[in-house]
């Protein structure tokens, strides 16, 4: 797999391989809350990559897909095509399911994409989303994460920076709750406080945010960590207030991160990843609380900076000193009580 944009790093298999750890806790009952599925040029992930992944040694009980563009419908009206992501999760699911590719349940739930700017006339393609699921379905991402260097921008998601104010954008978000839907947010630090202003607005809708928030460490943000940090910690704390959000633990294998994970001649181990991560993990479960907080993989995007097992690794150590009940929501009970998953 190549890429050549400032987000995922190429995926090395031969250089994962050279580290590999026995999971531990390996009775622990996992939800993995966000990953993707795609079929690229020169880089596919489909559920035998993801299978081969989530079989290294960890209890994945079940997963959410999230929104990634992937098989989008080629033809019909622009805004319905997203429905395509949705059919093909729900056909994944269904293999899953069947039970031929063992206990797993992959993509139980389902979150895709409808453009919020489209204002109340978004709400029959979100009915439209609904009915694709075939009851998996559980809400939508519309990417906003904003940065005055364009090169950071996600790539392919162009967007305004006062988006999440845009009153076209605020009559889409407001058809979530009464269909029962959340609203999964990927935006970077800088625009938490955006987010805070649209959940005091929306306090009935569900929203996760993910990746930790999205904090910075390349380009105008390269070498200011400490700095960053504290921005990031002071607009995480007043999110925590708004008692609709909760925070996915994971996601911080991007270059736009800045770890450099990716850059190592090894591939990192799971006390590495611990040692970088935990300001922002134990912050997080400090300001919102376990059962506000869940691990996530983001793969395949992470999976450029290190393996699907030591990163269960590191995360198991990160929570290390929390109790059985703690332990359970962070790995399992809230992501399954987010996603109406069903699970015990």
């Amino acid at each position: 797999m190549s890429s050549t944009n400032s987000h995922y790093a190429p995926v090395r298999e031969d250089w994962l391989a050279r580290h590999a750890e026995e999971p531990l806790d390996p009775a622990l009952p996992i939800v993995d809350p966000h990953h993707h599925l795609w079929d690229r040029p020169g880089w596919r992930y489909l559920l035998p990559e993801l299978l081969a992944d989530t079989g290294q040694g960890h209890t994945i009980i079940a997963t959410v897909f999230v929104q990634c563009r992937a098989m989008h419908r080629a033809d019909g009206p622009e805004a319905m095509q997203p429905i395509g992501e949705t059919e093909f999760a729900n056909g994944v699911a269904a293999m899953s399911a069947s039970g031929l590719y063992g206990p797993i349940r992959a993509c139980a739930g389902i979150v895709s994409h409808a453009n919020l700017t489209l204002g109340a006339a978004v709400r029959p393609v979100l009915e439209a989303h609904i009915a694709a699921g075939n009851g998996r379905f559980r809400g939508i991402r519309h990417i906003t994460s904003w940065d005055a260097d364009e090169s950071l921008i996600t790539p392919g998601y162009a967007t305004p920076g006062d988006i999440l104010y845009r009153e076209e954008f605020r009559a889409g978000f407001a058809q979530l709750a009464p269909l029962g839907l959340s609203f999964d947010a990927w935006l970077y630090h800088p625009q938490i406080p955006d987010l805070t202003a649209l959940a005091r607005a929306f306090p009935e809708t569900p929203i996760v945010l993910d990746h930790v928030g999205g904090p910075l460490g390349i380009k105008a943000y390269a070498g200011k960590r400490d700095a960053v940090f504290a921005e990031w910690r002071a607009a995480m704390a007043e999110l925590a207030t708004c008692p609709n959000v909760s925070v996915k633990l994971g996601g911080l294998g991007m270059r736009i991160n800045g770890f450099g994970f990716e850059e190592r001649v090894e591939p990192p181990d799971s006390d590495t990843l611990a040692a970088a991560w935990k300001p922002y993990i134990n912050s997080t479960i400090e300001l919102f609380g376990a059962a506000r907080c869940m691990f996530e993989s983001n793969f395949p995007v992470d999976k450029g900076s290190y393996s699907y097992g030591v990163f269960w690794n590191a995360c198991k150590k990160l929570a290390a000193g929390a109790s059985a009940e703690e332990r359970h929501a962070l790995f399992s009970g809230t992501a399954s009580r987010f996603y109406r998953l069903g699970l015990a």
